[in-house]
């Protein structure tokens, strides 16, 4: 059976944002085959500057930036402006993050570029969206995961709220963005007209947190912190191994609630009627959870391991990234793919999300330097002489 194009093959997307979440859509549209073209500023984009490098050359930019051609355009300027309306023209998408009102300040609003292209797709990543009284507040994904009830469930009852120590809002908001981008343009193969996708950095967080909501509204009840346990059932934690190793135990249903407590000998509590239910378990989490930490403290963590699968009891050890790149399932998975980069020759970074039988996705090259692609986008796509590249390099429009 012979494999076809990614699925996104065929989609024009213009990458105008910054600092995550809109640039990783854009990144996941270009993992399946989209045609991306990253628009950064001539001084670069922020991620180039982000996180670790090595011998001055940005890590972080080589995963975002990864299978999408890269120009610099100072959309401030009429000629960058007016060369962003040209690429626009023939676009599919166009992801930007910039605060509201920002691009019908610089003549660029959906309805200027749809009158010109009424199929185009325009997705509009902010904190807080396009209307109501924080739209114009500046805003990231810290701003994002406190302000979605996020943090204020993370962490153990006696500490303070917690923040993730990694792009949490801007990763669920880019996976969201991705999917809003392609309901859109399964939506125009209808209608045959694009439209604008309002993206909050607070809402898609929000959504994955269950059902806080409808439990306020219902019962009034606040999820409270609760460090690695589980406010629904019970055991549930990570503890640690006799090796001085962690692993982490789920017992979300209760056949597998029962494995475990026979594993770890205490099988008298399987059939009393309160531990049928989940919420009947958490009634007796400190019992069932210091039971589940007294037998794995005893024991090092393979045993463990090797203990929990023979029982079919869901448990797993707690991983860094070292522990990942050496796992045999993420290894038959392919999880972590390697790619040559013309800067620092062979990469590893994470693969594509998800696989597809007959049309997959692949990460096709790292990120490029800044304005690799200049010459070709603008000598070769858009017919601009050499003296017209030089001029508005010199006025700082490219």
């Amino acid at each position: 059976m012979r494999v076809s194009e990614g699925p996104a093959a065929g989609l024009k997307v213009i990458d105008a944002a910054t600092l995550f979440a809109g640039p990783m859509a854009a990144t996941l549209l270009g993992d399946y085959g989209a045609n991306v073209l990253k628009i950064e500023h001539p001084k670069g984009d922020g991620s180039r500057t982000h996180g670790p490098s090595r011998d001055g050359t940005p890590l972080w930019w080589k995963v975002v930036g990864r299978n999408k051609r890269a120009i610099t355009l100072y959309l401030g300027s009429p000629d960058g402006q007016r060369l962003f309306r040209r690429l626009a023209r023939d676009a599919d998408v166009v992801i930007e993050n910039f605060r509201p009102g920002t691009l019908e300040k610089w003549g660029l609003s959906y309805e200027q570029l749809a009158a010109e292209n009424p199929g185009l797709i325009l997705l509009r990543v902010t904190a807080f969206g396009q209307r109501g009284p924080y739209s114009p507040r500046p805003g990231f994904g810290t701003i994002a995961e406190a302000m979605s009830g996020f943090a204020s469930i993370t962490g153990h009852p006696e500490g303070p709220p917690t923040l993730p120590p990694f792009g949490l809002a801007d990763g669920i908001s880019g996976i969201a963005g991705a999917l809003a981008v392609m309901m859109a343009v399964n939506a125009r193969h209808r209608t045959g007209r694009g439209q604008v996708i309002d993206l909050a950095l607070i809402e898609p967080i929000m959504a994955v947190l269950g059902a806080q909501a409808i439990t306020y509204d219902q019962l009034g009840r606040v999820q409270k912190r609760t460090g690695n346990r589980s406010d629904k059932n019970a055991p549930r934690n990570t503890y640690k191994t006799a090796d001085g190793k962690w692993v982490a135990v789920s017992t979300s249903s209760t056949s597998i609630a029962a494995r475990v407590m026979r594993l770890v000998g205490l099988p008298e509590v399987v059939n009393e009627p309160w531990f049928q239910s989940a919420s009947g378990r958490l009634q007796h989490v400190e019992s069932l959870d210091s039971k589940v930490a007294e037998w794995i403290g005893a024991r090092p963590m393979k045993e463990v391991v090797l203990a929990f699968e023979e029982a079919e009891a869901a448990l797993a050890p707690v991983y860094d990234i070292s522990d990942i790149f050496e796992d045999p399932q993420y290894r038959a998975l392919e999880t972590i793919t390697t790619v040559h980069d013309p800067e620092l020759g062979p990469v590893r970074m994470q693969n594509v999300i998800f696989r597809m039988s007959e049309t997959p996705g692949a990460v096709r090259w790292s990120g490029r330097p800044l304005g690799a692609d200049n010459e070709q986008v603008f000598k070769e796509e858009l017919g601009l002489s050499d003296a017209q590249i030089a001029a508005m390099k010199e006025a700082g429009a490219i």
